[in-house]
């Protein structure tokens, strides 16, 4: 029996992703298919409008298990592995939905790179964030840190695993806030149920937006958001706002 390694739950639109795999929440590759499988069915899922992802315990994510390593000795395990590996970020990167991170401690390695394919990023005071597979030997997340981070301070997390603390994200302008325990996820939810408020489809279109944006020349970029905001202009969920701004009531919309 395969081993349960995170928790989903659904309320009011929002779905909130449990990272749960004591003590500390390291990502073996039966965790990394359900954290797929979890964000594949969040951008299916009508009744869900905004994500949020978090960890059980004291710890949000530790990094990668080093007992899950691939076997060298059998052949394309590792070439398995690697795939696996990019693919638990490009699952919550490419979600349909906006996802929040909500790290509620360690964030390390791999963990690390699970919060830089969030969208937006929270955290708690206790938090700590770090690279630190050159201190076993080996080297990778570059392209992670610098989504985050200017390039001294990605090179320098990279090349000696020094950890960075909450209060250092804050002042560099990563995160959001930084927050007592006990206050991240109530103020995270409010976050999430405030974006799933809005139109479903509009949402969907900004999340894409905002991910190729990222990738294109400005001049493209714009382009491009213009023609979202042309197809979305038609929807009847655009007439829906329109017409409850104008008669200052609270919209109802119908994803379409």
């Amino acid at each position: 029996m395969t081993e349960q390694c995170l928790r989903l739950d659904v309320s009011e639109g929002v779905a909130v992703v449990t990272l749960d795999r004591p003590p500390v929440n390291a990502l073996n590759r039966a965790m990394r298919r359900q954290i797929v499988a979890a964000f594949d069915e969040i951008s299916a899922r009508d009744d869900i409008s905004c994500a949020l992802l978090t960890g059980s315990g004291t710890v949000f994510c530790a990094g990668a298990d080093l007992k899950d390593r691939p076997d060298s000795d059998i052949p394309g395990d590792f070439l398995e592995h690697n795939r696996i590996t990019r693919e638990t970020g490009n699952a919550i990167r490419e979600c349909a939905k906006p996802v929040i991170a909500a790290v509620n401690g360690a964030a390390l390695g791999a963990g690390l790179g699970l919060m830089a394919a969030c969208d937006i990023l929270y955290a708690s005071e206790n938090a700590t964030f770090g690279m630190p597979e050159i201190n076993v030997g080996l080297a990778g997340g570059a392209s992670m840190l610098r989504t985050l981070f200017g390039r001294s301070t990605a090179r320098r997390m990279f090349f000696t695993g020094q950890r960075l603390t909450a209060a250092d994200l804050l002042r560099r302008n990563v995160l959001e806030d930084v927050l007592p325990p006990e206050q991240l996820l109530p103020v995270t939810m409010a976050l999430a149920r405030e974006i799933a408020s809005k139109a479903p489809l509009a949402l969907m279109y900004a999340k894409r937006a905002a991910n190729m944006v990222d990738v294109m020349p400005q001049r493209d970029a714009y382009r491009f958001e213009q023609e979202f905001t042309m197809t979305l202009s038609k929807t009847e969920d655009a007439r829906e706002a329109r017409l409850a701004f104008l008669e200052k009531r609270k919209p109802v919309f119908k994803g379409r």
